[in-house]
């Protein structure tokens, strides 16, 4: 059973950025999730949020983020609850390496979790993440620095994190 359970309760909070509106979502001993839309947020978790704007792990996302956003925060220190396989952990864990500023391909990745040939596997591993911007999918591109897929094809996002970061 994953993290949206009946019995558990999700906190959730919106705050405006220089890439839009973002949803965060929480519990009581981490970040759960960042999403670009409401509609992105699973049902599973709409029914049991509650609006948690001074819940202390989303005030502490919220000023890390606006830290970030303002050129002030290169890494986050927010507690993170990361769900998902055993695979996806390991591709999350590899992002989370990827310094401020730099980029890394799919092939990158594949190869630094020793698994040269799980490139495509990397890219859906991305496309899972739940914690974008904090577990840093953005810095991932394809071959030939191309930007390529960031949250539900949303490149101009990945390439505003990227200019905001220097990269672009």
């Amino acid at each position: 059973m994953g993290r949206e359970s009946a019995t558990k309760r999700f906190y959730y909070t919106e705050i405006d950025s220089s890439i839009g509106n973002l949803f965060l979502t929480a519990e009581d001993f981490g970040m759960t999730g960042i999403f670009f839309n409401r509609e992105d947020i699973p049902q599973t978790l709409k029914e049991h949020m509650v609006e948690g704007k001074r819940h202390p792990i989303l005030q502490e996302a919220v000023d890390q983020l606006v830290d970030y956003f303002n050129h002030g925060r290169r890494e986050f220190t927010v507690p993170l609850l990361i769900d998902g396989t055993d695979f996806q952990k390991a591709v999350w864990n590899a992002l989370l390496e990827i310094p401020f500023g730099e980029t890394r391909t799919y092939a990158d990745i594949a190869t630094s979790i020793q698994n040269k040939k799980a490139v495509r596997a990397v890219g859906q591993a991305n496309r899972a993440n739940r914690l974008p911007i904090l577990i840093p999918c953005h810095r991932v591109i394809g071959k030939n620095n191309k930007l390529t897929g960031y949250a539900g094809n949303q490149v101009d996002k990945k390439e505003l994190l990227l200019k905001l970061e220097g990269v672009l």
